[in-house]
């Protein structure tokens, strides 16, 4: 048995930044996020008797033992649902760099289960295989959904109450985002080691968990009124007070680089003289501006022009994790 899927990243406008239980990948506070159309992982899942253990393929290239054993523990719970002893051969391969802010575990993991649930022949409805995509990676349980979605925190010991849910369709309003690439190398601290380490050190991080929820209600409140300026507001509220946050760890945390500072300046000039844009920026140093259609290529432009911005991709919001007519997995030009 085999399935291809294909996912689609997503970028957190309001953020989660921790765990409140590690082992089963449980978030300290809700999250509200976009999914975008134009960046993708596809990955085919082959389920073969013959297989002595699972194995774990990036564009052809073997992955490195820690991401193998992330994928295999997914695969377990699968093989547990399914009855089954058989191991799998995941092929993946991303449209966009790897561990470099934009979110590959994301859709890596929603693409996987999507694939991997088919091929071990399960039938589980969008709440479940968010509860699955999680344990993988937490942000991966929003790729799961398209257009704009809400993860739970959840309060039950077992997790059970912790996945996303869809709040509006992405063709329900139309909006776009243009990302500056500042860097296309892996991240120094990745983000569940900065969560980790910000969750221990930080004295703030309690501030942090309790103001969530006021964020979570505001941004779901602008979602259904679809009101640009009030998702701007409470979305770049969100985004400095994570990176304050990583800031303040012990180590501090810096995420950052140069131009991604000049670019947030640079969005903020924007929408000073009237363009409907605002920036938020993830665990890494890439600054992605979400605007109105009409704001794009002048957005994109700007951000363009900055030096250190290495390359501007543009993308509409998309759908969610799904199965795919099989084909060769090839990345795009």
């Amino acid at each position: 048995m085999q399935a291809l899927a294909q996912a689609q990243p997503n970028i957190a406008l309001v953020k989660y930044w921790g765990k409140r239980d590690a082992r089963l990948n449980l978030p300290a506070t809700g999250s509200l996020s976009i999914t975008l159309e134009s960046l993708w992982t596809r990955t085919r899942v082959v389920v073969e008797d013959s297989l002595e253990a699972d194995t774990l393929s990036f564009d052809g290239r073997p992955a490195r033992a820690a991401q193998t054993e992330r994928v295999r523990r997914l695969l377990d719970d699968l093989r547990g649902r399914a009855g089954s002893r058989a191991c799998a051969r995941v092929e993946t391969t991303n449209s966009f760099p790897m561990g470099a802010g934009l979110a590959s575990s994301a859709s890596g993991f929603a693409a996987l289960v999507v694939a991997a649930t088919e091929a071990f022949g399960l039938a589980l409805d969008g709440a479940e295989l968010s509860r699955i995509a999680r344990a993988g990676s937490g942000s991966a349980a929003r790729s799961i959904f398209g257009g704009f979605v809400e993860m739970h925190r959840g309060v039950a010991p077992d997790g059970r109450d912790a996945h996303a849910s869809p709040l509006l369709a992405a063709e329900a309003w139309p909006l776009e985002v243009v990302i500056a690439i500042t860097s296309t190398g892996e991240k120094e601290v990745g983000s569940t080691e900065g969560m980790t380490r910000t969750a221990l050190t930080s004295p703030y991080y309690d501030a942090w968990v309790a103001g969530s929820d006021a964020d979570i209600a505001a941004a779901r409140d602008a979602v259904a009124a679809r009101d640009f300026g009030a998702l701007a507001d409470v979305s770049e509220h969100s985004c400095l007070r994570m990176h304050a946050l990583a800031l303040s760890a012990d180590p501090g945390i810096v995420y950052w680089n140069g131009a991604t500072v000049e670019a947030l300046r640079r969005v903020r000039d924007l929408r000073r003289s009237g363009s409907a844009v605002f920036f938020t920026i993830d665990a890494g140093p890439q600054l992605k501006a979400v605007c109105q259609p009409a704001d794009a290529q002048r957005v994109a432009d700007a951000l363009r022009d900055i030096p250190g911005v290495v390359k501007v991709l543009r993308s509409g919001l998309g759908a969610g994790a799904r199965l795919i007519t099989p084909e060769p997995l090839r990345a795009s030009a």
